[in-house]
């Protein structure tokens, strides 16, 4: 309301309104006049002069009036089916040189009425000139200084200079820090700055200032957006967003007016927030040695102005978010300017529970639920990752014919996310799904051997959108932030085994490796390059990482020759640990075919069932807590196999039975090899 009132009381307002009333009134007139031009001429027509005798003697004329050099004819008005029809005039040439006078008899004689018109010639030069000349140099004077005046204001021709923020007043936001979660550091670091826009009194006694800016770092989709909308929600001021791409366009000055516009609202409307998104768009560092851009460096630097010109005692803040800190220039990060820097990173074990809480709190779930296991096996995931497996969890529901999301709900989301869906449609010969179930088997066998391994969640040969023809889901059992170089060590042997169970098995390998190896050749060159787990090059950090809230990709800072050295360190590293892979398989080769056996019949296997065979393959007792989980058991037991109501896959099993001794569980015991 206050501001309303002052923009009343504003001369420069009330002249931009008059002049907005006299182009509208203008512009109306002109086009009513327009029309009153058109609707003229499509009522009157010009014929000859001989028209109107034949006309006059047909006695269907009703008046005609003799001006200076036309006669102007009103015909008599016939009905069609009752009804008059569009009167229409006629007009036909006529001088005084042109001498009829038979004329008047025979208008005398038809019964029509005539006489002249008396020219007005002052009044119909003056309407002309009018027309003609004053009024359309008044309308282009009027439209010039509307233009004028709004480039004087900073909005540029047509406003193309102006701020185009989106601007949320109070609660408009509808985001709280409630609905982040995840990010505790980031929520405490900004709650002392909604404390600041509150009770400034506060900090002022003691004589602090209220940080100018503040820069939200961190990977995409962790939430720094929402904490931006969440600092407003909570301090309840006036909330300006708009992105860095919003400041660039083709003419050069525009994006340094559009900044000095919306600063001059904010001060206008203060306290308040300025969030700026994805402001490397604007920000980047000032090189001339990679090509210059007149317009960005002007934006930036009216940016730089514009932040050391305001009043911090005002409560104006500026939020600014990125994921590429390193380009941005540095006099846009020094104190003064962006006082802190705020990383919002991928959250933690913990972090993901809350996060899964936040999404899953208005979405049914029943209570086999848990989200700790869910958490666990989502490890790096971010913010948006983690709320959309929720909703393809509730999808997968809706599909199955269920009401509320189960367990495995959210482990088929988790898997739709990572590997993507199960393509039901794929059959590979029985040849390829041997193959495939012994590389698969290959990886868990080899990570069950291993001490320094993570835990087996699952195995499948199922094939699913995103190329992968069958793979192992594996769980660790806490989060870990450091890794052993044995854990590392491990981790290579075990994307190896597939390949080393192809070779062992059918004395040859396929394509199907080419993931692993990429995998295993960059953990094997990080260990060499950057964690100086190589006893040829030592502690020596022979690469380091670009853009690492994006894709993390890591740059050589070594020669040549280097170079070629750690090709050779690498290609070392990675034979050790295929002929590791290939020891430990073959020295366990009765435990991986009752395994790929097991594989082939069932498509997919859980975790307890692998480590079941495993365990009494290799004679080791089950440990007693195992034993007492007869839910567990049960539902290990009660799993549907696929295609068991059709006779086919009944005969199947029955030749089966005669071939394989099982256990009372269903499980196939080990054979004696001849």
């Amino acid at each position: 309301m206050d501001n309303n009132q002052n923009n009343n009381k504003n001369p420069k307002n009330n002249k931009q309104n008059w002049s907005i009333i006299i182009i509208t009134t203008l512009v109306t007139a002109l086009l009513v006049l327009g029309l009153y031009s058109f609707m003229q001429k499509t009522t009157s027509k010009e014929i000859s002069y001989s028209e109107f005798l034949k006309m006059l003697d047909d006695k269907k004329i009703e008046e005609v009036v003799f001006d200076t050099n036309q006669l102007i004819i009103t015909p008599k008005v016939e009905k069609k089916n009752g009804l008059p029809q569009v009167k229409v005039t006629y007009y036909t040439g006529y001088t005084g040189s042109m001498e009829d006078s038979k004329l008047v008899d025979r208008l005398e004689k038809a019964d029509v009425r005539f006489g002249e018109k008396i020219p007005d010639s002052t009044s119909a030069i003056l309407l002309n000139i009018f027309v003609t000349l004053i009024l359309p140099f008044a309308l282009i004077f009027v439209v010039l200084n509307y233009l004028m005046k709004k480039m004087a204001k900073g909005g540029g021709m047509m406003g193309v200079g102006k701020s185009n923020a989106k601007m949320y007043v109070e609660k408009q936001t509808g985001v709280t820090f409630k609905d982040v979660a995840g990010q505790d550091e980031a929520k405490e670091s900004l709650q002392e700055v909604v404390d600041f826009l509150h009770n400034p009194g506060k900090y002022t006694g003691i004589g602090a200032k209220l940080p100018k800016g503040a820069l939200l770092v961190g990977p995409p989709g962790t939430g720094k957006t929402l904490l931006a909308k969440a600092v407003a929600g909570e301090a309840k001021v006036p909330f300006f967003s708009l992105s860095g791409s919003a400041f660039v366009e083709m003419y050069v000055g525009v994006g340094a007016s559009r900044v000095r516009d919306l600063f001059k609202q904010a001060q206008s409307m203060a306290p308040c927030i300025i969030f700026i998104d994805e402001i490397d768009a604007i920000g980047k560092s000032r090189d001339n040695s990679m090509g210059s851009n007149d317009e960005r460096e002007q934006t930036l630097n009216q940016l730089l102005a514009e932040m050391d010109g305001f009043d911090t005692d005002k409560g104006l803040l500026l939020l600014a978010a990125t994921n590429r800190p390193e380009i941005l220039d540095p006099a846009l990060l020094r104190p003064g300017r962006f006082d802190r820097r705020i990383i919002v990173d991928k959250p933690d074990l913990k972090g993901r529970i809350d996060v899964l809480k936040v999404h899953a709190k208005d979405v049914k779930m029943d209570e086999t639920v848990d989200l700790e296991a869910i958490a666990l096996a989502t490890s790096g995931a971010v913010g948006s990752d983690l709320a959309n497996m929720i909703n393809e969890a509730a999808i997968n529901a809706v599909k199955n014919g269920r009401n509320v999301v189960s367990q495995a709900d959210l482990f088929e989301a988790v898997e739709v996310v990572l590997v993507g869906k199960e393509k039901k449609d794929r059959i590979m010969n029985a040849e390829e799904r041997r193959i495939v179930s012994y590389h698969e088997v290959g990886h868990a066998l080899v990570s069950a051997l291993q001490k320094d391994s993570e835990p087996v969640q699952k195995i499948t040969i199922v094939p699913r959108t995103m190329g992968a023809l069958g793979y192992v889901m594996h769980t660790p059992e806490e989060e870990k932030f450091l890794n052993t170089k044995k854990e590392l060590e491990a981790m290579i042997v075990g994307m190896l085994g597939g390949r080393a169970a192809e070779e062992i098995v059918f004395d040859t390998v396929t394509t199907g490796a080419s993931n692993d190896i990429e995998k295993a050749t960059k953990m094997a060159r990080a260990m060499i390059t950057q964690y100086g787990m190589s006893e040829r090059f030592g502690l020596m950090g022979l690469e380091s990482i670009q853009n690492r809230y994006l894709d993390g990709r890591a740059v050589l800072n070594c020669g040549e020759a280097t170079a070629a050295e750690i090709d050779q360190e690498v290609m070392k590293m990675l034979k050790g640990a295929y002929a590791e892979a290939k020891r430990m398989l073959s020295e366990h080769r009765e435990t991986m075919d009752q395994i790929a056996g097991f594989l082939i019949e069932k498509e997919t296997i859980t975790g307890k069932e692998f480590m079941k065979i495993y365990r009494r393959c290799e004679g080791i007792p089950e440990p007693e807590e195992k034993k007492e989980e007869n839910p567990v058991k049960e539902q290990t037991i009660e799993m549907p196999k696929k295609e068991a109501d059709t006779e086919a896959a009944q005969q199947e099993e029955k030749e089966t039975q005669k071939k394989v001794e099982r256990d009372e569980d269903g499980f196939i015991l080990p054979q004696k090899r001849d």
